[in-house]
C-alpha cells in the first residue's frame, strides 16, 4: 500500500462506512492524514483506528513471527496488532503506536510496520509457509549449536529481525513536563465505577484525583448503549458527572491519562499525552506530562478486557472482539462491516449484535459454542430474525488480506460443515477483570471457580477495586459499590462527611457465559494455527507442545513460547493461553499459576519517564549562588556530583599546574578565598537534638556548649565511616551540621531514616539548608584582618573567638553565621550568608583580598593544602571499608560512649586485627615523582605476577610549599611500616616511596590558631 498519494473516494462525513445518526462526533470537523501513502479523511475525535475502519481499511500490519495479514482487533490499549509509526510536520516520528488509542489529527502522516516492500505483499510471509521450522522454542534449540557461532551468525542476524517499528534517528524536538502530585484518593479509570467513587470521595471533603486513558470519560459507556443511570442515557449522564466533578475545587480530572505504575506506599506514576491529539500544539505545551502522585487511599475502577475466540485462522483483518464493533459504531458511528458474522461464548457478543443489525448492518448468524445461551438475548435475536447456531464453532475463516468467509460445524461432532460468507467478524468469550493495578500493587488474586476468573483477593496497600475489576458487572451493583468504596476511601483518609450519593441504574441484559468453549475450533492438530497472542504469533498448538516439552508452571510455559511477552503484555493472550495449558496438563487453572503483572500497564515514552534530563539537562546541574562572580573571574569549573565548582583562576600565561602553585603559595602566605557554598548542611533542631546527633555520630554533643564546634565521624552500621563534617552548636536546641558535597543528600536521607525508624521518640527536626546558605572560606595569615572591618556584633579575638567557633551576627549589613574553622590548617573562617546576599559579599570580600594580593582559590587547590595537613577526604581517601583508627580518626570517637550508629560493627574480629588496610603518607624517594592515584602499593616489585598488593594511593599531589611531591594511601598494617620502603609499580617504571605520617607541613599546628 505504499507509493504515490492518493484520495480515497470517501465522503463528506469522514468515510464512507459512517452510519447516519449513529456516533457522538460532529461530522463538520474534519480531519485529514495519511496511511502508507494514501490520504483519507476522518473526523475530529476519531482514533487512527475508527477513521481507517470508516474509510473501509481493515489490513493495518503484519505479525511479528510469521508476517500474517493483520487487523484491528480492539478498540482500546489491549490493541495487539494495529501497531503505526505516527509522523507530524515531518519532524518528529513515533514507532508501535497503537491505532486504538492515537486520535487523527489534520497533517498526521502514519505508516505501517514489519512490512517489506508494502503492507498488501511483504516478502517476509515466506515464514509463514515456513511456520513448521518455526514452532515455539525453536529459537533455544537451533541457535545452540556451533557455539562459535552465536556472536558472529545468529546474534546480529536475529537482532536485524527483532522489533515491529524502526527506531527515530532523529532528535527529539518535543518538550516533556513532570509533576509531584498529593491528594486524599486517587481513582484509576473514569466509567461508571470510577466517576461514581470520585464523586462519593470528593462529595465527603476529599481532594480527589481521577484519572482515564480515554479523551473522554465513560469507559464501557462508550459502546453500551443499554445503560441507564438516574433514567438518563448512560453516557450522558457520564459527561454530566465529569462536569461537575471538574468543577469542584478538590477535584483534578486528567483524561488522556493513564495509570501505569503502582508502587509501594501507594505511588502511583501517571502518563499524560497533553498534545498527542493536536495539529499544531503551542510552542510551549508539553507533549506529555508525567505525574508522580502519593494518595493517602487508592480506588481501583480500571474495568475489564474483553477476550477473543480462539479458532483456526482467527488473525485475518475484518475479525475483531464484539465490544470494539459496538464501540466504533456507538461512539465512532462506524460499520466494521455489511455483512458481520458473530462468534461468541458469552452474552455480550449477541448485544453488539443487535446495535449493528439496529443500524442497518446485516448479520448473517450468531453461532454461540454454548448449548443454553441466555434466554433474554435468544428471544430478542428470534425477534429480530437474526439466526443463532447454539452448539457450533467457527472452525476456520477465508480471506487473504481480509475475512470473506467463516466456516461453522457443531461442537459436538459431525461432519456436516456450513461456509458463511461475511466481510467481518466479531468474537467473546467473556470478560477477564483488569487485576493489573491492583496486582502491581503487590496483592494477591484470587481465583472464582464458579466464574472462571481471577479477582482482586488479598490488599497489600491501602486500595480498593470497585466495577468490573472488581468482578461486578450488574450497574446496580455497580454504582452501591463504587460509592461505598469512594466514601470509605474518603473516611479511611481523614475525612468523616458522608457523600449520601443515591444513584439507580438499568442495563439490557445480564451477562452470562465465558471462557468456557472459547478454545472450540482451536483443534488438537498441530498444523491448525489458531492464536493466542496476535503479535508474537503464539498459538494453542504452542502451549499445548511447551506442556509435552515438560513445561508445566505457566512461567515456563511464557517463556518457552513467548505467550503475553509482546508489547500488550498479555491482555488478551494470558487467560487463554493459561486456561489451554491447565486442560493440557489436566489440571485446574489456579494450580498452573497466573503469570505477573509488571509496569508499566501500556508501553510509556523515554521522553515521559526522562522529560527534561537531556542534552545539556542530561545530568541536573547546580551551581552556588556566586558562579557568575567567579565565571567574570575567569575560573575554570570541574563537575563535584552535581555541583559546578571552581577548579581554578588561571591568569594570563598560567596551566593548571602554575596557577594551583600560586594560590597554594598565597593562601599559606597572605590569604585565599574559597566558595564553600556546595558543603552539605543540615538543620538538626529540637530537644532531643543532641541526643539524636550522640547517636549518629561516633563523638559526643551533649558536652558542646553553644558558640563552639566539633568535628564529627558518622558510621554505618558495619563500622565504617560514612560521612563526616564541622558541627557547630547555634543553641541548646538548635545545630549546624556540614557534610561532605557529595554526600549532602544521602546523609539528610541517613538522617531521616534513622530519625523515623529507630529512634522515633526522639523530638527532632530535620531541614536540608544546603541552598539557603551562600559560604565563603578565608583561609590564611590575614583572615581576620580581611573580614574584620566587614563584621558587626562579633568579636573576632583569638581569646572570644577561637578556633572551632561559631557566631551569629553581620558581615556587610546582612545577616552571618560565622565559623572560625579551616580545612587548610591555616588560620581560617567560614562566611555564611543568605544565598541572595551570596555575589555581594563575595566581592566585597575580594577587593580586600586583590588589596592585599591574596587571591581566590579553587577545589585544586583547596585539595592540595588539606592533603598537606593530612586532612582526609570522605570517598577519596576513604573507599567504604576503613573504620576511624584505620584512617587515625580514633580520637573522634567517644570513649565513654554506650551506643551510637556502628558502634557494634566496630567492635567485629575483623575490624580491630592487626594487618588492616590503615591511611598513612607517601613521600616518593624522588621529591619530583607525582605519584598517580588509584596506583597499587607492594612490599616487593621482584616478586612473581600476580603480585600481592598491599593498598593503593588515594590522594597524590605536588605540594608547592613542600617543595616536593606528597601522598596519601590506605596500606595494609601502615601504622607499622612507618619508614618503610615499598614500590609503586607502573607501566613504564618502578616508583619507590617511603612510608610516612600524614602530616606533610606545619606539623605542631601552630598556624591554625593564628
Amino acid at each position: 500500500m505504499s507509493g504515490a498519494k492518493r484520495t480515497v473516494n470517501a465522503d463528506s462525513r469522514g468515510g464512507a462506512n459512517r452510519i447516519p445518526g449513529k456516533g457522538r462526533l460532529t461530522p463538520a470537523k474534519t480531519a485529514r492524514f495519511t496511511f502508507d501513502g494514501r490520504t483519507y479523511q476522518g473526523l475530529q475525535g476519531d482514533t487512527v483506528a475508527s477513521a481507517l475502519i470508516a474509510n473501509g481499511v481493515h489490513l493495518v500490519g503484519r505479525s511479528f513471527k510469521y508476517h500474517r495479514p493483520r487487523g484491528i482487533v480492539a478498540a482500546g490499549p489491549e490493541e495487539p496488532n494495529a501497531l503505526i509509526d505516527v509522523m507530524r510536520d515531518n519532524a518528529r516520528r513515533q514507532p508501535n503506536v497503537r491505532a486504538t488509542v492515537q486520535e487523527v489529527f489534520d497533517g498526521m502522516t502514519v505508516a505501517s510496520q514489519n512490512r517489506y516492500p508494502s503492507l498488501s505483499f511483504d516478502v517476509g510471509g515466506i515464514n509463514n509457509i515456513l511456520a513448521p521450522f518455526f514452532a515455539a522454542g525453536f529459537y533455544y534449540k537451533t541457535f545452540m549449536w556451533p557455539k562459535q557461532a552465536w556472536k558472529s551468525v545468529y546474534e546480529p542476524r536475529i537482532r536485524a529481525a527483532a522489533g515491529l517499528g524502526v527506531s527515530p534517528t532523529e532528535d527529539d524536538t518535543d518538550e516533556y513536563a513532570s509533576r509531584y502530585a498529593h491528594c486524599d484518593v486517587l481513582v484509576m479509570g473514569a466509567g461508571v465505577a470510577g466517576l461514581t467513587a470520585a464523586l462519593a470521595a470528593a462529595a465527603a471533603g476529599a481532594r480527589v484525583i481521577l484519572c482515564d486513558e480515554q479523551p473522554e470519560v465513560g469507559g464501557a459507556l462508550h459502546y453500551d448503549a443499554g445503560v441507564t443511570i438516574d433514567g438518563q442515557d448512560g453516557y450522558a449522564w457520564a459527561q454530566d458527572a465529569a462536569r461537575r466533578l471538574a468543577a469542584m475545587d478538590n477535584v483534578t480530572l486528567l483524561t488522556r491519562t493513564t495509570a501505569f505504575g503502582y508502587y509501594a506506599q501507594n505511588f502511583v506514576a501517571l502518563a499524560e499525552r497533553v498534545t498527542d491529539h493536536v495539529s499544531r500544539p503551542a510552542r510551549s505545551a508539553p507533549r506529555e506530562r508525567l505525574w508522580q502522585v502519593r494518595a493517602k487511599r487508592v480506588v481501583i475502577a480500571t474495568g475489564a478486557i474483553e477476550r477473543h475466540m480462539v479458532f483456526a485462522n482467527n488473525d485475518r483483518p475484518g475479525i475483531m472482539l464484539a465490544s470494539a464493533a459496538r464501540t466504533y459504531l456507538n461512539h465512532f458511528g462506524v460499520a466494521v462491516g455489511r455483512k458481520v458474522g458473530v462468534y461468541t461464548a458469552h452474552d455480550g457478543a449477541y448485544e453488539a449484535a443487535f446495535d449493528l443489525h439496529r443500524a442497518g448492518i446485516a448479520i448473517p448468524a450468531i453461532v454461540d459454542s454454548r448449548e443454553q445461551p441466555g434466554a433474554e438475548v435468544l428471544a430478542e435475536a428470534q425477534a429480530l430474525g437474526i439466526e443463532v447456531l447454539t452448539g457450533h464453532a467457527v472452525t476456520d475463516t477465508k480471506g487473504k488480506l481480509r475475512v470473506s468467509a467463516i466456516s461453522v460445524r457443531r461442537v459436538s461432532g459431525g461432519s456436516s460443515v456450513r461456509s458463511i460468507v461475511v466481510d467481518a467478524l466479531i468474537t467473546s468469550s467473556g470478560w477477564t477483570p483488569s487485576v493489573h493495578m491492583f496486582s502491581q500493587s503487590r496483592g494477591k488474586v484470587a481465583f472464582d471457580a464458579e466464574t472462571q476468573r481471577f479477582l482482586p483477593g488479598i490488599y497489600a496497600q491501602d486500595c480498593v477495586s470497585v466495577g468490573a475489576c472488581n468482578g461486578t458487572t450488574d450497574i446496580a451493583a455497580t454504582l452501591a459499590e463504587a460509592v461505598d468504596g469512594g466514601e470509605r476511601a474518603a473516611q479511611a483518609a481523614g475525612f468523616s462527611g458522608s457523600a449520601r450519593l443515591e444513584l439507580s441504574g438499568t442495563q439490557a441484559f445480564a451477562w452470562t457465559g465465558g471462557m468456557a468453549g472459547a478454545a472450540y475450533g482451536a483443534g488438537p492438530e498441530d498444523d491448525v494455527k489458531a492464536f493466542i497472542d496476535f503479535q508474537n504469533d503464539v498459538c494453542a498448538k504452542d502451549i499445548r507442545l511447551a506442556v509435552r516439552e515438560g513445561m508445566h508452571s505457566i512461567e515456563h510455559i511464557k517463556r518457552f513460547t513467548t505467550n503475553g511477552m509482546a508489547t500488550d503484555q498479555g491482555k488478551l493472550s494470558n487467560i487463554h493461553g493459561l486456561a489451554i495449558a491447565a486442560e493440557t496438563l489436566g489440571r485446574g487453572i489456579p494450580e498452573v499459576g497466573l503469570t505477573t503483572f509488571r509496569a508499566p500497564y501500556t508501553p510509556v515514552t523515554f521522553g515521559t519517564l526522562i522529560g527534561h534530563s537531556r542534552g545539556d539537562l542530561f545530568d541536573p546541574t547546580r551551581k552556588t549562588a556566586m558562579h557568575e562572580a567567579e565565571e567574570a573571574m575567569g575560573a575554570a569549573f570541574e563537575d563535584v556530583g552535581q555541583w559546578k565548582r571552581a577548579w581554578y583562576y588561571p591568569r594570563p600565561g598560567e596551566d593548571m599546574h602554575a596557577a594551583v602553585n600560586r594560590e597554594c603559595r598565597t593562601v599559606r602566605e597572605t590569604v585565599g578565598m574559597f566558595d564553600a557554598s556546595t558543603l552539605g548542611k543540615i538543620e538538626v533542631v529540637g530537644p532531643d537534638a543532641a541526643a539524636f546527633l550522640n547517636l549518629i555520630y561516633t563523638n559526643s554533643w551533649d558536652t558542646l556548649k553553644p558558640g563552639r564546634c566539633r568535628y564529627g565521624i558518622m558510621l554505618r552500621e558495619d563500622g565504617f565511616i560514612y560521612d563526616d563534617g564541622v558541627v557547630g552548636r547555634m543553641s541548646d536546641d538548635r545545630f549546624h551540621v556540614t557534610t561532605t558535597t557529595g554526600g549532602a543528600a544521602r546523609v539528610m536521607h541517613h538522617m531521616e531514616d534513622y530519625l523515623q525508624t529507630e529512634f522515633p521518640h526522639l523530638n527532632v527536626w530535620l531541614t536540608s539548608a544546603t541552598e539557603q546558605w551562600a559560604v565563603i572560606a578565608l583561609q590564611g595569615p590575614k583572615a581576620r584582618e580581611i573580614i574584620a572591618p566587614l563584621v558587626e556584633g562579633i568579636d573576632l579575638s583569638n581569646e572570644a573567638f577561637p578556633h572551632m567557633s561559631v557566631a551569629e551576627g553581620r558581615i556587610c549589613g546582612v545577616p552571618t553565621r560565622l565559623f572560625r574553622m579551616s580545612f587548610t590548617g591555616e588560620l581560617g573562617f567560614e562566611v555564611n550568608v543568605p544565598a541572595d546576599f551570596g555575589p555581594d559579599v563575595w566581592d566585597a570580600i575580594r577587593d580586600r583580598v586583590e588589596a592585599i594580593d591574596g587571591c581566590a582559590y579553587g577545589t585544586e587547590t583547596m585539595h592540595v593544602l588539606r592533603a598537606e595537613k593530612g586532612y582526609i577526604i570522605v570517598g577519596q581517601d576513604t573507599d567504604g571499608t576503613l573504620t576511624p583508627d584505620d584512617a587515625s580518626l580514633s580520637w573522634a570517637v567517644g570513649k565513654k560512649k554506650t551506643d551510637f550508629v556502628g558502634i557494634r560493627g566496630m567492635k567485629r574480629p575483623d575490624l580491630v586485627r592487626e594487618g588492616r588496610k590503615q591511611l598513612v603518607g607517601l613521600l616518593t624517594k624522588d621529591p619530583n615523582v607525582v605519584l598517580e592515584e588509584g596506583a597499587q602499593i607492594v612490599a616487593d616489585p621482584n616478586q612473581p605476577k600476580p603480585m600481592t598488593m598491599l593498598g593503593h594511593v588515594t590522594s597524590a599531589y605536588w605540594s608547592e610549599n613542600c617543595g616536593r611531591s606528597i601522598a596519601m594511601a590506605v596500606v595494609a598494617g601502615g601504622k607499622a611500616r612507618l619508614g618503610q620502603t615499598l614500590y609503586v609499580p607502573m607501566a613504564d617504571r618502578t616508583i619507590a616511596v617511603e612510608v610516612s605520617d600524614m602530616v606533610f607541613f606545619d606539623k605542631e599546628g601552630g598556624r591554625i590558631h593564628g
